[in-house]
């Protein structure tokens, strides 16, 4: 791998922050006195359940931990949290019992 320079690590830092302030100010210091149209507070909604299942799948299917290899241990986690999540709608008692979950799969597995 080549080493970068100074002033090109440093040019690139202040170009990605650049970036992420434009990113935001677009959202919220063009539009964040302004009220919003319905539709778009409807689609708003739906961000989160959106996006953590997008981060929480990978960690479920392809763990780095096993080299990318599903485990019985992770996957019953989900699957009890999944559960537990949709018939309680308690956050905290699914991802608690989710924990425990894995903890007790691996102590057995393992």
């Amino acid at each position: 791998m080549t080493e970068m320079s100074a002033i090109t690590l440093w040019g690139l830092i202040v170009a990605l922050g650049i970036g992420t302030f434009l990113i935001r100010y677009s959202f919220m210091g063009l539009l964040g006195g302004r009220a919003l149209p319905e539709w778009v507070l409807r689609h708003l909604r739906y961000t989160s359940v959106a996006v953590f299942p997008a981060l929480i799948a990978p960690l479920v299917l392809w763990p780095a931990a096993t080299g990318g290899t599903p485990e019985p241990a992770r996957l019953s986690a989900a699957a009890v949290t999944l559960v537990v999540g949709i018939l309680t709608k308690n956050v905290v008692l699914s991802v608690a019992l989710g924990g425990v979950t894995l903890y007790a799969v691996m102590a057995l597995l393992g």
